[in-house]
């Protein structure tokens, strides 16, 4: 895809973040944007400002964990406009912890944003833009976790390797069948976002008692560096940059930090090799 205009966008994680970066370069390219989010008030003020600035939004309130939530998206995308030509699977949430110490709620919770909110946004979306039979392209949001394994977050890892292997499958599934639909991972690095504070947005149900879970020191000492990590990191409208670049080029893989590049041939070699990987982190 190498034209927007008058295009319609759909952004799930729309009100803060890399979906709002991306929700306001899709306005910027003369999209009509659909904002999905769980978080309603901040979603609320994401498109009354976008509106402010001349963009063309519908918002709607999603829970992208949830089937039926998904699936209304995507009808009342079309019922509003009559199509959908981009849909970004970029919700997405995040907790520490070992994999071992991480309760089941915890993995209950990341990975129905992580990974079912982008096998969601696929299962209703797909059918609905081989139908259009236009050029259409979908972006699921990974990270550079999907590439590196260290210690800590194990579930956001997991989820982000799923993502990875998922946009690969469909991928190869999507040539074979259509040269209009198109799919891109976003492999994000350092980010300037909220996503430590998505605990947030955890529902009740899925909230640990706090005697059931402590974090550890170690846990402690490695947020402070990822949270200063981020702060550092580039702009989620610079995140936005490179995926509509990635999508005119029509790339699978969108990678926002070069610079790691080393690293990930360092896990690929070991993996070759049948090598025992270092800790990154050590």
């Amino acid at each position: 895809m190498k034209y927007f205009k008058d295009k319609v966008a759909v952004i799930t994680g729309a009100a803060s973040g890399i979906g709002r970066g991306l929700a306001e370069r899709s306005a910027q390219e003369g999209m009509k944007v659909v904002l999905a989010d769980v978080e309603e008030k901040a979603l609320l003020q994401t498109a009354e400002e976008m509106k402010a600035a001349g963009a063309t939004v519908l918002p709607l309130p999603t829970d992208v964990s949830k089937y039926d939530d998904v699936k209304a998206l995507a009808e009342k995308t079309l019922d509003a406009y009559g199509v959908a030509h981009l849909l970004c699977n970029n919700a997405g949430v995040t907790l520490g912890g070992s994999v071992w110490e991480s309760t089941l709620a915890d993995w209950t919770w990341v990975m129905g944003v992580n990974l079912w909110g982008v096998i969601h946004g696929i299962h209703a979306f797909v059918p609905v833009m081989l139908r259009q039979d236009t050029e259409c392209h979908i972006v699921n949001t990974a990270s550079m976790a999907a590439l590196m394994s260290y210690p800590g977050r194990g579930i956001y890892r997991a989820t982000k390797h799923a993502v990875l292997s998922i946009t690969e499958t469909l991928y190869h599934e999507l040539s074979g069948r259509t040269d209009k639909l198109k799919v891109s991972l976003l492999c994000a690095g350092a980010v300037s976002t909220g996503i430590l504070d998505s605990e947030r947005n955890r529902p009740v149900e899925l909230q640990n008692d706090p005697a059931e879970k402590e974090m550890s020191p170690v846990d402690h000492a490695m947020e402070e560096i990822l949270r200063q990590s981020l702060a550092a990191g580039i702009s989620p409208q610079e995140a936005a940059d490179h995926v509509f670049r990635g999508i005119k080029e029509d790339k699978l893989y969108i990678i926002t930090h070069p610079h790691f590049k080393p690293m990930i041939q360092v896990w690929m070699d070991d993996f070759i090799n049948e090598r025992n990987p270092m800790n990154p982190m050590a």
